[in-house]
């Protein structure tokens, strides 16, 4: 089976609210807007400690940090580094061919010890090794270039807390080559950037100690991902958030304001095999990848832009809530519903039962806009084990073409106050599921369709969604009905938008 494509062979949730979940460091809940690049000291806290740099090689090091200008003094800092070091390292181009070990080390989190580079980008770290962290906590890593590295970047289950910042990640580009892997609690990675890659393997994974483990609350965020090129069936995710032993596992990551652009290394470009977590804000242009919940329970989709791409939403397991996604011009489906070769995971299970697709059941599809993909909403059947009990209601469905759904197993599905517009196909949705009317849609500047003043959408929801307080474009959903689809009509400018480069990445602000 060629997994390069959603499969939708047809015959023709958690209620957690997002306001609930806990604070981030480092996330405003609001685009950033471009500016002047920062320096590798923005937002990684400490004192300025270390900065007497101008006085020669070493020139300052001690307990507090200072300022190196070789790998070898590098390592003497970070052996003698106390919690509040800033280590600067000088701009540069550094051969790495022995580990450069983190160990034991152990700042705070008021007083982080900080690694960085003197300017974002300005130093690289080229040859076979990097850092190697193990037993720390509270330490930040910022600004540095990798290259041509040859093993895996790993945060692993002994360290927590730790910060990855603005780094530009391109390690070597050899078959099955994972690069990077957080394993530790409470890791933040965010600002950083991956691409070109060609090869067998992902960019970025998270798994956690043990066989079958998932570390616990970690943050993705304001990461840029682009031109994951390998031309296999599967093995090149952009994010893999877990694996199948791991499935049962609550992870309560949160992944958001990423941007994701020619993820071409597999239809997975965000592949979750874990519970427990919430992709929000996202965005994924002219890439094969798309969402997929493969593996795992209780999980969050909301608010994410799927444009110009192959793949859009895929859904496996029980218990999630899709909702406020924008899915646009998808070469496949805009959103599939799965079906399964088991009807749920548990634990101790067989490895082969493991890996099979759970069957989705209390599944919730609501409140999303889906234009002009090749199909809309989406089943399968070519598993024997349908849905149950899950609901679509309140979508917004448009297209000129296809069918907007195709539901090969309907028990199981509970259909209410859909939107369907264009020349597309209503399919086999039932007649009670939907009603056809123009929603009548204006494009904004930033190429997204929204509603009109005078849209039937509005104040049209089925059913209430106290889980779901906002929209989209981050606007209160007002009244006692919700608007149909993505969108909650309002004049005011959108606090979400979709993401470009200057928005993440080692130079955004």
């Amino acid at each position: 089976m060629d997994r390069r494509i959603f499969l939708t062979t047809a015959a023709a949730g958690l209620t957690a609210a997002a306001g609930t979940l806990p604070a981030m460091a480092g996330t405003t809940g609001r685009l950033p807007a471009a500016a002047a690049p920062p320096s590798a000291a923005d937002g990684v806290g400490g004192a300025g400690a270390g900065e007497a740099g101008a006085g020669g090689a070493g020139a300052g090091v001690g307990p507090w940090g200072g300022f190196v200008r070789s790998v070898e003094e590098l390592r003497a800092a970070i052996a003698a580094a106390a919690p509040g070091a800033v280590v600067t390292v000088a701009d540069g181009t550094y051969d790495v061919t022995e580990p450069i070990a983190i160990t034991g080390k152990r700042g705070t989190c008021d007083e982080p010890i900080v690694i960085r580079a003197e300017s974002v980008g300005g130093v690289v770290l080229q040859g076979p090794q990097t850092f190697v962290l193990s037993a720390s906590s509270d330490v930040t890593l910022s600004g540095f270039a990798f290259r041509g590295q040859t093993a895996t970047f790993d945060v692993p289950p002994d360290c927590k807390r730790i910060r990855l910042t603005r780094n530009d990640f391109q390690l070597a580009d050899v078959e099955g080559l994972h690069w990077v892997m957080l394993r530790g609690d409470y890791t933040e990675f965010d600002h950083n950037e991956f691409h070109d890659k060609s090869k067998l393997g992902i960019f970025l994974g998270i798994e956690g100690a043990g066989t079958d483990q998932m570390a616990v609350g970690v943050h993705i965020h304001h990461n840029y991902f682009r031109d994951h090129s390998f031309p296999g069936d599967n093995g090149g995710e952009p994010i893999r958030l877990g694996v199948s032993p791991r499935a049962l596992s609550t992870a309560a990551a949160v992944v958001e304001l990423n941007l994701f652009e020619r993820c071409n290394g597999d239809p997975e470009a965000v592949s979750v095999k874990s519970s427990g977590n919430t992709v929000r804000h996202n965005t994924f242009r002219d890439s094969m990848g798309g969402i997929v919940l493969r593996h795992g329970n209780g999980t969050r989709i909301e608010g994410n832009y799927l444009l110009s791409g192959q793949n859009g939403i895929r859904i496996y397991g029980n218990d999630h809530l899709i909702v406020n996604n924008y899915v646009e011009k998808i070469g496949n489906a805009g959103v599939v519903l799965g079906s399964g070769s088991v009807r749920d995971h548990y634990p101790g299970e067989p490895s082969k039962s493991r890996t099979g697709n759970d069957a989705p059941d209390r599944v919730r599809i609501a409140l999303n806009t889906v234009l002009d993909c090749e199909s809309g909403i989406v089943g399968e059947s070519h598993r024997t084990l349908p849905p149950l009990d899950c609901a679509v209601t309140d979508n917004l469905l448009v297209a000129d073409s296809g069918e907007l759904v195709n539901m090969p197993f309907q028990d199981g599905i509970t259909w209410s106050g859909n939107i369907h517009w264009g020349q597309g196909t209503d399919g086999n949705a039932p007649a009670a599921a939907f009603t056809r009317v123009d929603p009548r849609l204006a494009t904004g500047t930033d190429g997204v369709r929204r509603l009109t003043s005078g849209s039937p959408a509005i104040n049209a929801a089925s059913r209430a969604y106290p889980d779901v307080p906002r929209d989209l474009d981050g606007d209160h959903r007002t009244g006692r009905t919700a608007d149909v689809g993505a969108d909650e009509y309002s004049p005011r400018r959108p606090a979400y938008r979709p993401l470009t480069p200057v928005d993440v990445g080692p130079h955004a602000r």
